[in-house]
C-alpha cells in the first residue's frame, strides 16, 4: 500500500495500517493532521491505498505543500484547486484594491496581477492595508510585502504605472477576472471600457463613503461580464469621507463575488 505523507510517496507494505500508528511512527509531535484534504481528530481507522496525509506541528513554518493542505482543509479540495489555478487582476491599490488583494490572498487565489502608480501616504492609513513603516513606498511594493507575509508562495505580478487605454490589455491579458478599484470616475470608465473590449469579467464599485447603512451596499449585475458593488449614492465629498468599515465591506464583496464566479462558473477551468 502506498500513501502520500507530507507530499511524498511512502510504501507501507501489505496489510492494515492505522493512521494513528503512522503518526506515532513518523511525526509523534504533530498537532494538525490533514487527511485527504480535511483536518481530522479521530485517527483510529485504517489507511487506504492512495490516501494523502499531512502531519503539521503548530508554530513551525509550513512548506508550500503543507500550507496548501491547511488551506484546502478549510475550503475543500475542489474549491481550493479552482482558486489556485485562477488569476485575478486588480486595477488600483487604494482602499478597495488593497483590501480586496488581502482577501484573495487569504482565500488561496493562485496569481494576483496588481497595478497602481501611487505611493503610500499618511492619509491612506485610515482604510487601506498599509502600515506606518511603509510610508513612501510604492503601493505595488508595499502590498506585495504584506501579501507575501500572508502567503509566501502566492504568485504576485506588479506593475507600477498609471493604467490607460494603451497599456491595460498588456497588464491584465492573463487575468480571469478584473477588479476595478479606482477613485476617479474617468479611470473607472476607462477600465470598464477596456474590460469590455478585452471580453473580461469586471467587478467595479461605486458608492461606499461615510459610515453605517451596511445593507445599502449591494451587488448589481449589469450583464454577464459586468458587476457593480456599492450603494450608488455615497461618493466621497467634504463631510462624507472614505472610512475603513464601508470601504472594506465593498472590497470584501468584490473579492467574494470574484471567488463565486471563479468557483461556480468555472472561469479558469
Amino acid at each position: 500500500m502506498t500513501v502520500s505523507v507530507n507530499g511524498k510517496k511512502k510504501d507501507l507494505g501489505e496489510g492494515e495500517f492505522l493512521l494513528e500508528a503512522l503518526k506515532l511512527k513518523l511525526s509523534p509531535d504533530s498537532d494538525i493532521i490533514i487527511y485527504n484534504g480535511f483536518c481530522i481528530d479521530d485517527l483510529s481507522f485504517p489507511l487506504k491505498d492512495g490516501d494523502s496525509v499531512f502531519f503539521i506541528k503548530r508554530g513551525d513554518f509550513p512548506g508550500e505543500d503543507e500550507l496548501e493542505a491547511l488551506m484546502m482543509s478549510r475550503h475543500t479540495p475542489l474549491v481550493f484547486e479552482k482558486l489556485k489555478k485562477s488569476t485575478v487582476g486588480i486595477a488600483g491599490l487604494g482602499g478597495l484594491g488593497s483590501n480586496c488583494a488581502v482577501s484573495l490572498a487569504r482565500v488561496g487565489v493562485g496569481t494576483l496581477i496588481l497595478a497602481d502608480f501611487d505611493i503610500v501616504e499618511p492619509s491612506n492609513l485610515n482604510r487601506q492595508q498599509y502600515f506606518i513603516d511603509q510610508l513612501g513606498m510604492f503601493k505595488t511594493e508595499a502590498i506585495k510585502e504584506t501579501l507575501t507575509r500572508i502567503n509566501p508562495y502566492l504568485k504576485i505580478i506588479t506593475h507600477t504605472l498609471r493604467l490607460n487605454e494603451t497599456n491595460t490589455e498588456s497588464v491584465f491579458q492573463e487575468a480571469d477576472i478584473l477588479i476595478e478599484a479606482f477613485d476617479r470616475v474617468e479611470a473607472k470608465t476607462m477600465i470598464i471600457k477596456e474590460a469590455s473590449r478585452m471580453k473580461k469579467i469586471i467587478i467595479a464599485a461605486s458608492g461606499m463613503a461615510g459610515y453605517g447603512e451596511n445593507d445599502l451596499i449591494q451587488t448589481r449585475k449589469i450583464n454577464d461580464d459586468f458587476y457593480i458593488i456599492g450603494d450608488m449614492e455615497k461618493e466621497s465629498r467634504p463631510g462624507q469621507g472614505l472610512m475603513a468599515p464601508r470601504v472594506m465591506i465593498a472590497a470584501a464583496k468584490q473579492a467574494n463575488l470574484a471567488v463565486e464566479i471563479l468557483v461556480e462558473k468555472n472561469t479558469v477551468l
